[in-house]
């Protein structure tokens, strides 16, 4: 039975389901069985794109675990690392510095068996330990890199109808699913959100602000940053953003369940709030970060004395993920931090 039918019979055992879990077992579902990534799947991420993201969050993370007092260990994490190309571009660059690269334990944090097999191919030769939750990682100093991780995490709509919020469920009928007004609810919303006017969305992702809030707690306990870089809102704000991706083509989000990408904007106010005592710096834009850690002389080098078609594909790569009428902007940069580590490059102006 497909995941749509599943969800479909049990509406009508239990009546319209929240948001939230729709979307959570439609990310399950889709990860769980499938490679999403590149020109053949659904989507393509920032470390796809080009080495060169990885490859300067490598040498980002040597100048974070410099300011952290250069500890002989320190236990380097990725939350959903996707086919791995961006823990073994970092690494590479990592390798500029032996002492840094000597002291790293890298971990990935992933529970796809298809995405674990890819990640082996891609970091073969690699001394790679996996965990399936963010508390299996072992203690220590932390650096950890969340690149288009929080997006996917599932969340819970809102709608707001006489001045009342009230919960956005799913239903069913004639075979296809879509959006209800469910009960009263008393959601957690920043001020500005609640004050939005009747007919608004609001949404909130829970497991994003456990998780937020997991890292925090460790972050101000022993030394530590997290990066991470997701697209989304700076400041809470209402809004509908639910979206699917099917083919590189936005999807209707409730059409084909577990069979395109379903994903929400972060909401990096929510998750800096969650975070506390940590430190939160930035958000900044995915375009400003890169510039600042070099991207464009990064590029240069890469292409001197290359023909121009390979200049011209590398620096239309480069411009991909800066511009911002690419992923410059709309794409964000934060760093969740020991309140007493210095500023993380980029994220410091």
């Amino acid at each position: 039975m497909s995941l749509a039918a599943r969800i479909a019979e049990r509406i009508r055992a239990e009546g319209p389901l929240p948001v939230g879990q729709v979307m959570a077992a439609a990310v399950e579902s889709y990860y769980a069985g499938r490679d999403p990534f590149g020109a053949k799947g659904d989507f393509i991420t920032a470390p796809e794109i080009s080495q060169m993201f990885g490859e300067l969050i490598g040498l980002w993370a040597v100048v974070v675990w410099q300011g952290m007092g250069m500890p002989d260990r320190v236990v380097l994490a990725e939350l959903g690392p996707g086919r791995g190309t961006l823990m073994a571009d970092l690494l590479r660059a990592a390798r500029q510095v032996p002492p840094f690269r000597a002291a790293l334990e890298p971990w990935l944090v992933e529970t796809s068996p298809k995405l674990r097999k890819a990640q082996r191919k891609a970091l073969s030769g690699e001394q790679i330990q996996w965990a399936a939750r963010i508390e299996d990682l072992p203690p220590g100093p932390l650096l950890l890199v969340a690149n288009e991780f929080f997006d996917a995490l599932p969340v819970d709509q809102y709608v707001k109808r006489d001045g009342v919020w009230h919960e956005r469920r799913v239903d069913v009928a004639d075979g296809a699913f879509g959006f209800v007004v469910g009960p009263p609810a008393t959601p957690d919303l920043a001020p500005a959100v609640a004050a939005a006017a009747d007919g608004a969305i609001a949404e909130i992702c829970p497991e994003g602000r456990r998780i937020a809030a997991l890292l925090g707690r460790r972050l101000t306990a022993e030394p530590g940053v997290a990066l991470m870089i997701d697209y989304g809102y700076g400041r809470s704000a209402a809004g509908d953003s639910l979206q699917a991706l099917k083919h590189h083509k936005y999807h209707p989000a409730l059409e084909d369940l577990g069979n395109a990408d379903l994903t929400a904007h972060v909401d990096f106010e929510a998750l800096a709030l969650a975070a506390m005592p940590a430190r939160t710096w930035g958000p900044v834009g995915q375009g400003d970060f890169l510039r600042a850690l070099g991207i464009e002389q990064r590029a240069a080098v890469l292409t001197r004395g290359k023909p121009a078609e390979v200049v011209a594909d590398m620096v239309g790569r480069m411009h991909r993920l800066i511009d911002p009428h690419e992923m410059g902007t709309l794409f964000k940069v934060a760093a969740l931090a020991h309140p007493a580590l210095p500023p993380p490059p980029g994220l410091d102006g």
